[in-house]
């Protein structure tokens, strides 16, 4: 079973969120150019991320599968660091994410959101 939820300023899992952001993303090495974001990617960093937006996780049987993080831009909802932890990937879990990134775009008035995929990661743009 998934389940999604915002996480709040208590959130303790920081460290373990952003391990598996780099494990989600490291199949991106050598494969695009610029190298991803996700090498000056720090906790701090997140948790501000959070404070000026929201992030969601995603948990699977008790255990952390996937996030995404979200703010505002320019009239949409900015979508970023959509992860799925590799091994589960392809059982719903980004779906479940994107779906409340979705509502969150309703609460918030946004009629649209904003999701940047690297050219070179064609399974991406298929997904």
């Amino acid at each position: 079973m998934i389940n999604v939820r915002k996480i709040d300023p208590a959130f303790e899992q920081w460290p373990e969120l952003l391990m598996l952001i780099r494990e989600a993303f490291s199949f991106m090495e050598g494969r695009i150019a610029p190298a991803s974001s996700v090498h000056r990617l720090t906790v701090e960093k997140m948790a501000s991320h959070a404070e000026e937006g929201a992030v969601f996780i995603a948990e699977k049987n008790g255990v952390l599968a996937g996030c995404v993080f979200c703010r505002p831009r320019d009239g949409v909802l900015y979508v970023g660091k959509l992860a799925v932890r590799p091994g589960l990937q392809k059982e719903g879990i980004g779906k479940a994410l994107i779906a409340v990134v979705e509502a969150e775009a309703r609460a918030r008035n946004l009629s649209a959101l904003e999701l940047e995929v690297r050219i070179e990661l064609t399974e991406n743009h298929a997904a």
